[in-house]
């Protein structure tokens, strides 16, 4: 599962990053506080990939991905990427799920098999 989140996450980094470019030529929106607000948030995308082994780590990154929908207040075309990001995150979340279940159930089987001589 962390794979698949840290991917998304990585992704959303560059994503907040174009976002902050398109914000940037809103007149009113100052630049520096969009530098701000977007450079906090990219921080947060990556430093969150080090917090998905922690239950605490999914939900901040819900929280992330509900902050990445509110944007598009800001950046219009940021309500459907930050739609396609919340729809990634939980993909990632769901079947990363199963391939470490499966992981787990083919370590399981590995071990109780004898080992051919």
């Amino acid at each position: 599962m962390r794979m698949l989140c840290a991917s998304t996450l990585i992704g959303e980094f560059f994503v907040i990053g174009f976002a902050g470019l398109v914000a940037m030529k809103d007149p009113d929106l100052a630049m520096g506080t969009v530098w701000t607000v977007c450079g906090i948030l990219m921080a947060v995308s990556v430093l969150l990939c080090g917090l998905l082994s922690r239950p605490a780590g999914v939900w901040l990154g819900w929280a992330l991905q509900g902050a990445l929908v509110l944007s598009g207040f800001f950046v219009p075309v940021m309500f459907v990427l930050g739609a396609c990001f919340a729809g990634l995150w939980w993909a990632s979340i769901h079947f990363g799920r199963k391939i470490d279940e499966a992981k787990a159930r083919w370590a399981e089987q590995a071990a109780a098999e004898p080992e051919a001589a």
